[in-house]
Formats: structure tokens, C-alpha cells, sequence
């Protein structure tokens, strides 16, 4: 099977994606992070009601538009208007009301003459400047919204923002598509967990909680199915679990071309059909998918822990994005960057190197991450945020020349 490009390894991995149908049906407070999967409507207009969006007077306006340094106009404050009032008397023409930020318009007021541009003296309030128009500092019913348009659409993330209108329009229960299920799983002989003491030769496991870490902050639900020996037989009935209680199975390592790497033979074996098996990208080219019968897409990640967080970021979080029932376009969110320092590869294949992503006065800059640049070295991955782009057959990006940048933090 040939070598190919990102694009399009990113293209066959988004077209073998199933896009979930499953709902369930949660509580407002449960909602953050979730992926709508109903339209939301609302039986009010947004704004519910004129209301003032300063703290000062409301007037009518053809009591004040005169005003002027030599013919000062003064009115009666006949009430007061917090937020939260429904205002009982009606204003006539020589009256104003005081009002603060959201209180409701009485009838007759038209406009807002903000505090500063006035002066009280008792229940007198002189206008010191006249409003620029009718309507001045009024937020008008409806102008936001009106009932029972649509309010959010299926297919959106929910967050911060969505909640506030999920609540604001009383959305306490609402219908989402279920969390994907991802198996998780470590292949090989040398690996041991974080709580077991290292021996030589041995090397601790870091890839199931890099991969689980990474999951959870998608949405995902993650099923740990730990460390296998490299034993042909076991692995392949840890797969067969894998792929019987999961919508994507991530496995790490056995995907290379060693006497002990199994997955690709194991995966035919059990009926999964390999549409990768390499892509022509540094760190991360032995990236092997499969499909099953059953819908349950297979991604055999490198054993390197930076060649496997590269590839979930390059292609594994945008399948997830499509099978989680998110509507776009489904595409890396690349941000064009200035390089603080030399960029190099040896042109072959398209190059991630990480690093920082910072803007200073306006502009995207790409520091490089301090220390070795290896798959291996999952040290000096901490605390970057990016991953610089150096295309195919370019050797050399120049400090201060434009590079192309992913966000690992999205």
C-alpha cells in the first residue's frame, strides 16, 4: 500500500466516518461540552421588552431634542425604574422617569439620556446635552431575537455562550447526541504502567494517558483496555474486545514493520478492511486505519508518544469532530505565523515541529520548542501549544519568513 499525503489521509479517514444518531436526553447544568442534536426555540423576543441599556433618564425625545447650552431643558422625575420593575406609570410630555441599565420602559419613554449628560436637583433633572437621535440607549424588543425563530441549530458544540441562551430561553432539558466510546490499548513487551517499578530495558507507558487526556478534552469516553504483551493471540483478542464496545479503537505501537508488530495482519484476520497503513508525515508516518462491519473505525497510532499525539491532532480529532455529529467543514484550523527561528526538514515528507504559538501586537509568532525535535522525545512536548507545518520538498523555513501553524488547544 503507497504512501500518502495528509490530505488525503485526512480525506479517506473523514469519508469512513458514521456520523453518530444516538441522543440522549440531559439536563441544562450537564450540557457544556455536548453536541446539540435538536433545534431550540424560544416563545420570547430577545430583548423581552424595551428596556434601557444605560443608567439615566428616560425621556420622550420630543421633549429634549431642543435642548441646547442657552435654552437648557428641565423635566419632572415623576418615578424611579430598576431592573427587574414592571413600571406602572405612563410618561408624559414634560416628564422623564430615572431608570438604571435593564429596567423596563414605561410607556411614552422613547429614549435614554445617559446620567452623565444630565444634572438633578430634587425631583427636577435638567438635560445638559441633547440625545443624537430617537431611540438613543433603548434596547428595543425583538431586536436580538424573535420568538420562535430558530435560536442554535443542530450539530453545535455547547458552550459558555450556548448555555447562557440555552438558559435565557429555558432550555432546562434538552436532547444531544451520545459521547463516542474510543477504545484505548498499548501494545508491547517493554511497556509497564506508571505504577509498577522500571527495569532495565523497560519503558513506562505513557501513551494510554496521553491518548485518554486527549479524548476527554474532545468529549469522547474513553475505554481503557491497558498494556498488551506483544503475543499475537492476546492482542488480537484485546482487538476483537476493542472493536465489539467502540465507535473508534486508538491503538499504539505494532503498527511499524518489526517482527513483533502484528496489528495490520490481526486486523484483516478479524474482518477490518486497511485503507492506511503510512502517511508521508514526520513524526507520525506508520498511522494504519481500518473499518469493521459493525462501523467501528480503527486508527493503529505510532508507538512514539509524540507520533501519537501528532496524529491525533492531525486526524483523529477531526474524525471525532464529524462522528460526535458536529456540522463543518471538518478541516484542520491552520493560523499563519511568523517563525522566531529556523525551521528545517529534510523536504521528503510534510514536517510538524512543535512548539509555542504567541501573538505580540496583533501578530501570530511560532517560538520553536527548546531541546530535541524527536518522536521519542515526549520532554520538551510539555507545554506547547502548536505545531508548525514545513511542506513537502522545502528544506528550510527562515526566521521571520510565514509558516503555517496548528493549534494543539483547540
Amino acid at each position: 500500500m503507497p504512501m500518502i499525503s495528509s490530505q488525503e489521509a485526512q480525506n479517506i479517514i473523514l469519508q469512513l466516518v458514521d456520523v453518530l444518531t444516538e441522543t440522549e436526553t440531559i439536563s441544562l447544568d450537564e450540557a457544556t461540552g455536548r453536541i446539540l442534536a435538536q433545534s431550540v426555540t424560544s416563545l420570547y423576543d430577545f430583548p423581552y421588552w424595551d428596556n434601557s441599556a444605560m443608567d439615566g433618564y428616560g425621556v420622550r425625545f420630543e421633549d429634549v431634542s431642543q435642548s441646547a447650552p442657552n435654552n437648557l431643558i428641565s423635566l419632572d422625575i415623576v418615578t424611579e425604574i430598576p431592573a427587574g420593575i414592571n413600571p406602572q406609570t405612563s410618561i408624559k410630555s414634560g416628564e422623564a422617569c430615572r431608570i438604571f441599565t435593564g429596567g423596563m420602559l414605561p410607556n411614552g419613554v422613547d429614549t435614554i439620556i445617559i446620567q452623565e449628560n444630565t444634572r438633578q436637583e430634587g425631583n427636577k433633572v435638567t438635560i445638559l446635552e441633547p440625545p443624537k437621535n430617537q431611540g438613543q440607549f433603548v434596547r428595543k424588543r425583538g431586536a436580538f431575537y424573535q420568538a420562535n425563530d430558530t435560536l442554535l441549530s443542530p450539530g453545535i458544540k455547547i458552550n459558555e455562550a450556548e448555555i447562557g441562551v440555552l438558559a435565557t430561553s429555558q432550555s432546562s432539558q434538552l436532547r444531544v447526541y451520545r459521547r463516542p466510546l474510543v477504545a484505548i490499548l498499548s501494545t508491547g513487551n517493554e511497556l509497564i504502567s506508571p505504577s509498577d517499578t522500571l527495569q532495565p530495558g523497560q519503558i513506562i507507558d505513557s501513551n494510554q494517558y496521553a491518548l485518554k487526556s486527549f479524548l476527554l478534552k474532545q468529549g469522547a469516553v474513553p475505554i481503557n483496555l491497558g498494556i498488551v504483551k506483544d503475543q499475537k493471540e492476546s492482542i488480537k483478542q484485546k482487538i476483537m474486545e476493542a472493536i465489539n464496545c467502540a465507535d473508534f479503537v486508538l491503538s499504539s505501537g505494532g503498527v511499524s514493520v518489526g517482527e513483533y508488530d502484528y496489528i495490520e495482519e490481526i486486523l484483516e484476520e478479524l474482518g477490518g478492511k486497511i485503507y492506511i497503513n503510512t502517511v508521508a508525515i514526520k513524526p507520525g508516518k506508520p498511522l494504519t486505519v481500518a473499518k469493521f462491519d459493525n462501523g467501528c473505525l480503527y486508527f493503529g497510532l505510532p508507538g512514539n508518544p509524540v507520533s501519537a499525539l501528532v496524529n491525533c491532532w492531525r486526524f483523529v480529532k477531526l474524525a471525532l469532530d464529524k462522528l460526535s455529529g458536529i456540522k463543518s467543514e471538518h478541516k484542520p484550523q491552520f493560523i499563519t505565523a511568523t517563525s522566531s527561528c529556523n525551521l528545517s526538514s529534510n523536504g521528503q515528507r510534510e514536517t510538524y515541529v512543535w512548539g509555542q504559538l504567541n501573538f505580540s501586537n496583533g501578530e501570530a509568532i511560532f517560538d520553536l520548542a527548546q531541546g530535541s525535535q524527536n518522536s521519542a522525545n515526549l520532554i520538551n512536548l510539555a507545554l506547547t501549544n502548536a505545531l508548525a507545518i514545513v511542506p513537502i520538498g522545502v528544506t528550510k523555513i527562515n526566521q521571520g519568513d510565514k509558516v503555517n501553524v496548528l493549534s494543539t488547544k483547540s
